[in-house]
């Protein structure tokens, strides 16, 4: 159409680089006639004027009436006029529309698409099976890793447990990720360089095919270490220190040394760790400062050091919304006196004995100035102990079998601070196939002084043993120096009294039948020991030494004094990093009186899963006419056992021996031996034993196997 065409070349606006318009022809101008210079004369209009002015909407002459609603826009399809286009000719706006609306309607959807999606759990993936390919991924490269450079430095071992490339096993997904490994093991190369004092080491990754054309690659990491630095000098930025060079004692860095990242920062270290030890509670260090001369090879080394005021100690304060312990109690607990001069490991001390006491959720000590002045120039620091309270109440259990005694469950519950401070209230009960009993506790933890306890114990008692059966009543005090998990200590002694009530059968000899009888037994024992192992539940070196000592007297008729003894020690080497040889002797003796006027349940018997293994339990020794074990007035024991650990899972064989006398003195003649092995879970509260052993050169009436299943290493 000629009208539109015109609208759209004169877009563009002129005098900007766009054609200048086509001026609007005329009637009377050239471009109106003739086919030279009006190529499109002779061609019918797509649309007559007379039409397209009849479809355009009337609009008024007043421009600020409101604009008329869409809907009365509606196409209008005239009719056809008399003069009305042949077929083939141009069809008029109508007949477009005629023609759009006489589309056929779409087809009808398949059912298919309306039926719901299967759930996701239906869909089975089957691996794509690729003919010629076996047990590989599809576009998997393998490469093989070649380090060079490094060995000279010593520094390959430490390049392969952190390698990217290493990590990988050989295997990457393409090319392009080998080469990234290898780029990354550029970087980690120079860094351990410069970790060890080579700052002008350089490395360098090369990816290549080997062999050729194979899709196997190489990733070479080349390294050129350089000059190694050293210090040159080493200065510290600090006020002075009393005593004198303090800071440079414990820092221990001298020119000439190689800058190693390690060495530098475990000197730093040992100062932030060394010096609160001799008085600074409050010591900051700054940002260390090396400046590397590219020509020498030498540094400058440069260590501020904010030491704060040199301390003593003075009162302890607390704060916590849940507080356990008053101030009294906690003062109770320290190791150090007011004005002394500061020492963290008093500090560490002091929290490590409250942490010990298990009645707090959360607890910390702290030092906090004060700005008073102390003892020779030093100011007074207080320690604020912030405490919250834990649950106190606890309830345990531990089960145990052993073949010759069976079951044996044992419960209780604690009240760890039910008479304020550390006053704790036990009720327990044993239940097991040959003994029952109850028993109540109290128990006062750090009563008077640190460590030392003292307890209150009434209990009863059944016991049905081969050996003897009974019924016993004891009522006993003790105090007591103890280790715990939490506490190991070197010395551990107790001492005491002891009433016990006893009825028991027993063989009469004189009679040559079973009696019972009645005692009333009064003691007073003690002991004292010395542990050096690493470890309270699981020891794997050191060694321990007990003694025994109880001063007695049993009443039945007449009074009898007598004294039992024992001494044991045992010893942990370890042979290789997962083997620890153990080993165990005993020794006991019981002065001061004859056999068969001891009560049965006061002599010595052996046999069992913490005696001799492969026996039942007090199945060593003599034996009466009816072939129940008698008991004797002393005994020896031995064992010796390799332990060993393959993560938390352990293998022990063992080999114990021991033998019961009836004689004062163990002479070690007739010893009966038993051997077997052992496995071990390890957990967070110690080893889960369970052993199996039998006799060697059984005899009759002795157990062919035993087992044995507890908690904690049979020695």
């Amino acid at each position: 159409m000629p009208g539109l065409a015109q609208a759209q070349i004169a877009d563009p606006t002129p005098g900007q680089g766009a054609p200048t318009p086509t001026p609007a022809p005329t009637p009377d101008s050239p471009q109106a006639s003739g086919s030279t210079a009006a190529p499109f004369a002779n061609e019918e209009p797509i649309v007559a004027d007379d039409a397209f002015e009849a479809q355009l909407p009337k609009l008024s002459g007043d421009i600020n009436a409101p604009l008329e609603p869409i809907q009365r826009f509606e196409p209008t399809v005239p009719a056809p006029a008399a003069g009305a286009p042949t077929p083939g000719a141009a069809p008029t706006p109508g007949a477009l529309q005629d023609s759009i609306e006489s589309f056929p309607p779409p087809a009808a959807e398949s059912p298919e698409f309306a039926q719901p999606l299967p759930p996701l759990a239906d869909f089975r993936v089957e691996p794509v099976a690729i003919a010629g390919v076996e047990d590989e991924k599809v576009g998997s490269v393998r490469y093989t890793t070649v380090l060079e450079g490094l060995d000279a430095v010593g520094l390959s071992g430490r390049f392969r447990t952190l390698s990217a490339l290493e990590d990988g096993d050989g295997k990457a997904a393409n090319a392009t990720m080998v080469a990234a490994r290898a780029r990354e093991d550029e970087n980690l190369a120079v860094r351990l360089m410069q970790s060890i004092g080579y700052y002008d080491g350089t490395a360098i990754s090369t990816i290549e095919q080997n062999p050729r054309n194979s899709g196997n690659v190489r990733a070479t990491i080349t390294a050129t270490p350089g000059s190694l630095y050293r210090l040159g000098t080493v200065r510290i930025v600090s006020d002075p220190t009393v005593p004198a060079g303090l800071i440079d004692a414990e820092l221990n860095l001298n020119p000439g040394d190689p800058i190693q990242a390690d060495r530098v920062q475990g000197a730093e270290a040992n100062v932030s760790i060394r010096l609160p030890q001799q008085g600074y509670p409050f010591l900051k260090l700054g940002d260390r400062d090396i400046l590397l001369d590219e020509e020498t090879h030498f540094a400058d080394y440069t260590l501020p050091v904010d030491l704060g005021p040199r301390a003593s100690f003075g009162k302890v304060v607390t704060e916590g919304r849940r507080q356990v312990f008053d101030v009294e109690h906690i003062e109770l607990l320290r190791r150090y006196l007011p004005g002394q001069i500061y020492d963290s490991r008093a500090v560490d001390d002091l929290r490590d004995a409250l942490i010990a006491t298990s009645l707090f959720s959360t607890v910390s000590v702290e030092p906090i100035r004060t700005g008073k002045p102390g003892p020779d120039g030093t100011e007074i620091v207080d320690l604020r102990v912030r405490q919250t309270a834990g649950r106190p109440r606890t309830l345990a259990g531990e089960l145990g079998y052993s073949t010759g005694q069976g079951i044996r469950l044992e419960g209780s519950w604690t009240h760890r601070n039910f008479f304020p401070p550390e006053g704790a209230l036990i009720a327990s009960g044993v239940i097991g196939t040959q003994e029952q009993g109850i028993s109540g506790t109290f128990r006062r933890s750090n009563a008077g002084r640190r460590d030392r306890t003292f307890q209150v114990i009434a209990a009863a008692n059944h016991s049905d043993y081969a050996a003897y059966e009974s019924y016993t009543t004891t009522f006993s005090v003790r105090w007591s120096r103890d280790s715990t998990p939490v506490w190991q200590k070197n010395w551990t002694y107790f001492y005491g009294a002891e009433l016990v009530g006893s009825n028991e059968d027993r063989y009469n000899f004189n009679k040559g039948a079973r009696d019972r009888g009645t005692w009333l037994i009064a003691a007073i024992p003690g002991f004292i020991g010395f542990d050096a192992s690493d470890n309270l539940l699981n020891p794997t070196r050191g060694f321990r030494i007990k003694a025994n000592v109880s001063p007695e007297t049993s009443v039945r008729g007449t009074a009898r004094p007598y004294a039992r003894l024992m001494l044991e020690g045992t010893g942990y080497f370890p042979i290789t990093r997962n083997i620890v040889l153990g080993g165990r002797a005993r020794v006991g003796s019981i002065p001061g009186i004859a056999r068969d006027d001891l009560p049965p349940s006061r002599r010595y018997y052996a046999g069992g899963g913490g005696s001799v293994r492969g026996f039942g339990y007090q199945e060593l020794g003599p034996r009466s006419p009816d072939g129940r074990p008698v008991g004797g007035r002393s005994l020896n024991e031995f064992a010796i056992e390799a332990r060993y650990r393959f993560g938390n899972l352990g293998i022990v064989p063992f080999v114990d021996a021991g033998q019961v006398y009836e004689g004062l003195y163990p002479t070690g003649q007739n010893l009966r031996f038993g051997a077997g092995i052992g496995g071990r879970i390890y957990t967070n509260f110690g080893p889960l034993r369970v052993d199996i052993a039998t006799p060697i050169a059984r005899k009759p009436n002795e157990s062919k196997v035993a087992l044995y299943v507890s908690i904690g290493q049979a020695f």
